[in-house]
């Protein structure tokens, strides 16, 4: 257990940021999840419509360094090449 006051604080702080990180890469999974779902039952149509919110919930996670920056784009890449392979 923490002793310091500076180390009782530095629990509380991660424990917020690891329930804020926790929130935002849920958001992103769903997403992602949804525009994949789309994918593979062929629907590209449905796929295209879903890509912005996922891409959104991608660099929203990047803004917060929930994810690594490149990580999102080549998320991204890689759901818009199978998006445009439907085609």
């Amino acid at each position: 257990m923490a002793n310091t006051k500076s180390a009782k604080k530095q629990i509380r702080n991660s424990y917020r940021k690891w329930l804020r990180n926790r929130y935002v890469k849920g958001q992103m999974r769903s997403a992602v999840r949804m525009v994949n779902i789309a994918i593979e039952a062929g629907n590209a149509e449905e796929a295209r419509s879903l890509m912005p919110r996922a891409a959104s919930q991608l660099d929203k996670a990047a803004r917060k360094h929930v994810i690594h920056a490149n990580k999102a784009a080549r998320i991204k890449s890689r759901l818009m090449r199978r998006i445009n392979a439907l085609q």
